[in-house]
């Protein structure tokens, strides 16, 4: 008794409810009589010889009479009528062993014939029902598995056969790799035949935690396989970039499936997904376009909705529940009305599916991971022997949206843009591992350029660490529990996130040793055509940015070099004068574990874009000046700002732009510039899915919210190169907030990082960091692979309340525009902070040019981590700029150009490589003359191009002894442009 209570009390409803729910939804009571009653479905059937079915239901077994056409006995019958092109009114009468119980007329209708296109795949989840290495071990015998069962219906009818879609081509090239070579000849003979297919992305990505770069490389492996590739899927990952219709459409793929398990957390039907019809033409700013079909949650379980009517359990299901839920798509906006899934559901209008071709996707079991299973083309083959329509074929991916593309492609509605995802508040769960990550990425562009033009390919290495970093971004963070801790299913927890985890922090140290080795490849390349002799020392100051700046460098003087007890002087070899700079010790009783030298920081002027300036170490006069201690004062400066904080209230009070005339801080915002934001939620941790099942309308979950207190200036202080205020606050969840706000001589720039000793805990929490400007709403954001904002189109139910971003958001007024850049934390929403539980109300006032980055979070219940710990680092950057100076500057005019420059100073430091030779005092190696052109990065047979441009331009390319190459760019387009720069040093 105890179990059946337990049964019936808990959990979502199973499949039973939502297939009753259907069977309820798709039939219409027409007799009812002491208890008993009668339903009538007309539905979409046909059988060989030309004649339709209407089926008829009741809670007693009873002889069912079309009078005059068919009559059949049972609780559930199929009564066949000659198929009709009109409505024809006929009547129905019940009986049992004493006469008529009722009857009633019923209107038989027109139905469509429908082709349904089966899909049959595994949703790969690396680790969630497993851990991660047991996951992909089983992917690869489900190869073995499709092969055995491809071969076991070869003699089927063509619809019928089995047929096998790797949903992501990571496993299919582990596969490749570890199967004897006639298993791989059999599996590309089947791939050629159109029998097994291979998508494009190599497993289920969160892309708005890719970079630009990354996803791009992410396609390569579509050329592995010996047939081609022209599908993508995209499972379980509610929303996508606008650069992946770029990335995928350069590779030659124009097909995406993607299906969106809502899990409750998200609403797109609130935020204009209703109007987001099947398939669609997706398009980019750069005019490249996908057709995408998707499904979500309303639709049958996400992807698991050919599985939802019965598809891998039995015909006699399947016959059940396919018409009906083909009949629910022909007249209902959803087939499955709200409150089916036991989670919010549709409550908005949506016009009925229109045609009559469905992709339908099916797995081999219930659950995410499953292996294939003949039951589906099993199901396929008697169906077509039953009936004649609907026509079940057994399909690739890429055959429904063949057809599609053939006979409704000028039909399908066109929808540009972002596709901003939902599941991106998961991010903030591992906001450690993420900022590794995201400083992985920028590294990586970096130790790519210097490799190449010190005339090394690094190509192998640098593409093995894009891979660590995109696996860190596929889609599972954690187990289906992720607090527990056992060694094998979904109760795994502990050891899928300390192997998650582990990798970002992998990819982070490959990406260090990467640029640590390409650093010194290029010091010595520059040190061999150098002359010898002249200063103690020189470093190459690298800018890895496409634009002229000046910036700060730091950089490392070993004592092996220089010993520490020589004063020193820093000479620009350019012109000759000196370079004011600040010296930190590594003192061998203080670290006896580090290399022993001189940290040296540095702000050097004009610093070409992909080009280097070499500055001299020469004998000083006495050691560089010690910080002079500013004491208590709250306030710094340089020639460009004038910063004040307000230690009794833990923020920011004033940033005075001195070349505006203005203040930059919304003094009347609701939360302080650089205010720690702590909210708890009154949901309780460690219940499975919990937080898809609760909604929020107000404010009631919020049920504590603090801010950092306690101000404590801890380092006021200038140097030769800037100044420097450093305080430490005290705040919930956390035992320390350390905020340091830098300004630097010469830079029109305020760096501001903040360190968290984030306590862990299971609670439901949220970290905001508020940054409130005194101007106007956001006009432009980055994204990846495109640029956002409030008049860019975005497809039909994106998320509304929150954007993931790669870096940058910019604010423009007639005078001034704003730029603000994040390195560490993408998540962030604009004007007020929203409930992290559907639909997403607000907690305070809009204010328009108010951000809060969303620093860190723990919302989910399952697959994201349940609490994270330990020391974390955000870091953020602000510029501005007037429009009469824009003119003058090589930023030039626009958000778009002031908020990658922004970004350059974070995502792009200055790299100082010290040489012992005496190259050229100056040198760029690539430059682009269009302002909205950048160069991403140098390879060994490439320049990688990105334009932030609104609309098509074209860009000149120079190299030093090179042929400038002009190039056509997209709007918000990436482009390529071939050869070896190395060789032309």
């Amino acid at each position: 008794m105890t179990s059946r209570l337990l049964q019936r009390s808990l959990g979502s409803p199973d499949y039973d409810g939502i297939r009753q729910a259907l069977r309820d939804d798709t039939s219409t009571p027409v007799i009812s009589v002491r208890g008993l009653e009668v339903r009538v479905a007309v539905l979409p059937l046909f059988t060989h010889d030309g004649r339709q079915a209407v089926r008829v239901s009741s809670t007693e077994p009873l002889t069912h009479v079309l009078v005059g056409v068919d009559s059949a006995s049972g609780r559930d019958v199929t009564l066949l009528v000659p198929e009709v092109d009109a409505p024809r009114v006929l009547t129905l009468e019940s009986r049992d062993d004493a006469g008529v119980v009722g009857s009633a007329r019923i209107t038989v209708t027109p139905q469509r014939k429908w082709s349904v296109y089966v899909v049959h795949h595994s949703h790969l989840d690396i680790g969630y029902t497993d851990p991660q290495g047991t996951v992909l071990r089983h992917h690869l015998d489900y190869l073995d598995a499709a092969l055995r069962l491809a071969e076991e219906t070869a003699s089927w009818p063509d619809d019928a056969k089995f047929r096998w879609t790797v949903e992501s081509s990571m496993p299919a090239v582990k596969w490749l790799a570890a199967r004897p070579a006639e298993m791989v000849e059999s599996f590309v003979r089947y791939g050629r035949e159109g029998i097994i297919e291979v998508t494009a992305l190599p497993f289920q990505l969160h892309t708005e935690a890719c970079s630009t770069e990354e996803l791009h490389r992410q396609l390569r492996f579509t050329r592995r396989f010996g047939f081609p590739v022209t599908s993508a899927m995209h499972t379980d990952v509610p929303g996508a970039v606008v650069g992946l219709v770029d990335a995928l459409s350069q590779v030659g793929v124009r097909y995406l499936a993607a299906a969106h398990n809502w899990a409750g957390r998200s609403v797109p039907y609130l935020h204009g997904g209703d109007k987001l019809t099947r398939p669609f033409r997706w398009r980019a700013p750069s005019g490249n376009e996908l057709i995408v079909w998707f499904t979500d949650t309303p639709h049958g379980m996400a992807y698991m909705e050919g599985n939802t009517v019965g598809l891998t359990d039995s015909y006699e299901l399947a016959d059940d529940l396919l018409p009906r839920y083909l009949s629910a798509l022909a007249t209902r906006g959803y087939p499955y009305g709200p409150g089916t899934f036991g989670w919010q559901g549709p409550d908005a209008p949506r016009e009925p599916y229109e045609l009559d071709m469905l992709h339908l996707r099916v797995q081999g079991a219930h659950a995410d991971n499953a292996g294939p299973s003949i039951v589906p083309a099993s199901i396929a083959r008697r169906w077509n022997e039953e009936w004649a329509y609907p026509r079940l074929r057994s399909a690739v991916n890429s055959d429904f949206f063949r057809h599609v593309e053939e006979r409704y492609l000028d039909r399908l509605a066109v929808h540009k843009g972002d596709w901003t995802d939902w599941w991106a508040d998961g991010l903030g769960s591992g906001a450690r591992p993420l900022g590794y990550v995201r400083r992985a990425q920028s590294a990586l562009r970096v130790a790519e350029t210097l490799h190449t033009l010190a005339g090394a390919d690094a190509t192998e290495e640098i593409d093995a660490a894009y891979d660590k970093v995109a696996l860190f971004n596929e889609h599972t963070w954690g187990a289906a529990n992720p607090w527990e801790d056992a060694e094998e299913a979904g109760d795994s927890g502990g050891l899928q996130w300390t192997r998650k985890s582990s990798g970002a922090y992998q990819a982070q140290d490959d990406a260090a040793d990467l640029l640590h080795a390409a650093v010194r490849r290029f010091a010595a390349a520059l040190s061999e055509a150098g002359t010898e002799g002249g200063p103690l020392a020189s470093f190459a100051v690298f800018n890895p940015a496409t634009r002229a700046r000046t910036d700060v460098v730091r950089t490392f003087l070993p004592r092996d070099v220089v010993g520490v007890e020589v004063p020193i002087t820093l000479v620009d070899a350019r012109t000759g004068e000196t370079v004011p700079h600040h010296e930190e010790f590594v003192d061998p009783d203080d670290w006896p574990t580090r290399p022993i030298g001189r940290h040296v920081h540095a702000v050097v002027p004009d610093v070409p874009g992909y080009g280097y300036v070499r500055l001299d170490v020469v004998p000083g006069e006495a050691q560089a000046p010690e910080p002079v201690d500013l004491g208590d004062s709250p306030a710094i400066e340089n020639e460009f700002y004038r910063v004040a904080y307000d230690v009794r209230e833990g923020y920011i009070s004033s940033i005075f732009d001195k070349r505006a005339g203005r203040e930059l801080v919304n003094g009347d915002a609701a939360a302080g510039f650089g205010q720690y934001v702590y909210d708890q939620y009154a949901t309780a941790p460690h219940f499975n899915h919990l937080s898809g099942h609760v909604g929020a309308h107000d404010r009631t979950l919020l049920g504590d919210r603090a801010i950092g207190r306690h101000a404590t200036i801890t380092k006021c202080q200038r140097t030769a190169i800037g100044e420097k205020l450093v305080v430490e606050l005290h705040g919930k969840g956390v035992d320390w907030i350390r905020t340091t706000i830098e300004l630097h001589y010469g830079v029109p720039r305020l760096d501001l990082t903040y360190q968290l000793a984030k306590q862990g805990t299971p609670a439901k929490e949220a970290v905001f960091l508020a940054f409130p400007f005194a101007t106007g709403p956001a006009t432009a954001w980055e994204l990846t692979g495109g640029v956002g904002g409030p008049d860019v189109p975005r497809v039909p139910g994106s998320a509304e309340y929150m954007l993931p971003i790669r870096h940058w958001i910019a604010f423009e007024d007639p005078e001034l525009t704003i730029a603000w850049a994040t390195l560490e934390a993408p998540l962030v929403q604009l004007g007020t902070i929203h409930m992290p539980y559907a639909p997403f109300p607000p907690t305070l006032d809009h204010e328009d040019g108010t951000v809060y980055s969303w620093a860190l979070n723990n919302i989910w219940d399952t697959n994201f981590p349940a609490q994270q710990q330990g020391e974390t680092t955000f870091r953020y950057a602000v510029t501005s700029l007037t429009v009469a100076e824009s003119a003058t500057t090589d930023v030039g005019v626009g958000g778009r150009r002031l908020g990658a420059a922004a970004a350059a100073g974070l995502t792009e430091p200055f790299v100082g490589a010290l040489i012992t030779d005496s190259p050229a005092a100056t040198e760029t190696y690539a430059s682009v003359d269009h302002p909205d052109v950048l160069i991403t990065s140098i390879g060994k047979d490439s320049v990688r191009l990105q334009s932030l441009a609104a609309e098509p331009v074209e860009a000149t390319i120079t190299m030093p002894g090179r042929e400038p190459v002009e190039v056509r760019l997209p709007a918000c387009g990436v482009a390529v442009i071939g050869g070896r720069a190395h060789e032309d040093r």
